[in-house]
């Protein structure tokens, strides 16, 4: 008899409801002043957040009533449109550049990220991959590799936009997966200093990381270039104190901190907010994780506990990255705030992947 689908996790829905209001408003207060100064208009931003926030949540609840099944029969379909995606962004032309990367595809003020894309696709394809070879993950070569193959490629191709920071979160998700589903701790431990191996090759071909590797190690021995991104975000952190110095009252944000309405929104937000805003925000995102992995660990079949165990673990791992590397506790690579950053698929895929968690959960008996 088929399960009737009772009502989704409300802890998650409204957890990340309240990410969702800290972020609108952190964008408008972060992005006020440089948008007034590059487009005469301090709601420039402000305003697209709020569409794109609109968007995300049709699309999460959209996503969130579609039975999550349905998506297995488009796992290979949306990887190829992703790796066809991901190619064109990088032709001359075709891919839009913006502070060296080449990230974009769109015309006018309206561009996609492929990258976002991929991490929705990579999970849902990875966890329909898994979920078929179950009776194989315990064997290198018919298990784990061909989820290697995929994954090598995608992490190949963001790799060259360059966003090393979104391939990590991808791969670390994909590793995830494949623990989860059961491969071995040998391979697991084989692959993972493979891995490594390879971070530090790509930090070492491309100069500009390895001068944001030296800078974390110590960023005032260059404070006006390399070291000025952590510099300038420890301020900011630092002088929020325990209850901030006010919503709209940052002084960093008067263009000393780059970028403070995307990669480095959190440290406005510790400014303004101080401890008690960043700790809510943590909290927050702690709520969504334990109620992610609790739908992954009670889900009713492998693909539903993959499915929800990738959604959770990429969202996780990300706002992890960045909560790190504004507080100088990894080295700078450029990563938003899931939820909270301004940006545009980045908030739509991401929401339409939070509804298909939802979905996972009107199944599972959570308590």
């Amino acid at each position: 008899m088929a399960v009737r689908p009772k009502s989704p996790d409300y802890v998650i829905f409204f957890a990340i409801i309240g990410l969702l209001g800290f972020g609108i408003v952190m964008v408008y207060s972060s992005s006020a002043v440089s948008a007034y100064v590059n487009y005469n208009d301090s709601y420039y931003f402000l305003k697209r957040q709020m569409i794109w926030a609109t968007l995300g949540l049709l699309a999460m609840l959209f996503t969130m009533n579609v039975d999550y099944h349905a998506w297995r029969k488009l796992a290979k379909p949306a990887m190829i449109i992703t790796l066809i995606l991901l190619v064109l962004v990088l032709v001359p032309g075709l891919g839009k550049v913006v502070n060296g990367a080449r990230r974009w595809l769109g015309f006018g003020s309206l561009y996609l990220q492929p990258s976002e894309i991929a991490k929705l696709s990579m999970v849902l394809f990875t966890a329909n991959s898994l979920a078929k070879s179950q009776d194989k993950i315990g064997s290198f070569i018919k298990g784990v590799v061909p989820q290697l193959l995929m994954l090598l490629v995608v992490f190949g191709l963001i790799l060259k936009e360059p966003d090393l920071g979104t391939a990590l979160v991808i791969g670390g998700t994909v590793f995830i997966l494949l623990f989860a589903a059961g491969a071995r701790l040998s391979h697991l431990g084989s692959l993972g200093a493979l891995g490594v191996a390879g971070i530090v090759a790509a930090i070492i071909a491309e100069p500009y990381r390895l001068k944001r590797l030296l800078a974390f190690s110590d960023p005032w021995a260059d404070p006006l270039n390399s070291g000025y991104h952590i510099i300038q975000s420890l301020y900011a952190i630092g002088s929020g104190g325990l209850f901030g110095v006010g919503l709209g009252r940052s002084r960093e944000k008067f263009l000393y901190l780059p970028e403070p309405h995307t990669d480095f929104i959190f440290a406005i937000l510790g400014e303004e907010l101080g401890f008690i805003g960043t700790a809510t925000v943590i909290i927050l995102f702690f709520l969504f994780a334990w109620r992610g992995f609790k739908i992954a660990i009670s889900a009713p079949d492998i693909f539903g506990s993959l499915l929800a165990g990738g959604i959770t673990s990429i969202i996780v791992l990300q706002a992890l990255m960045n909560i790190a590397v504004v507080t100088a506790s990894m080295p700078v690579t450029g990563i938003p705030l899931p939820f909270i950053s301004f940006g545009g698929s980045a908030l739509i895929f991401t929401l339409a992947g939070v509804g298909i968690l939802l979905n996972i959960s009107r199944y599972v008996n959570m308590k």
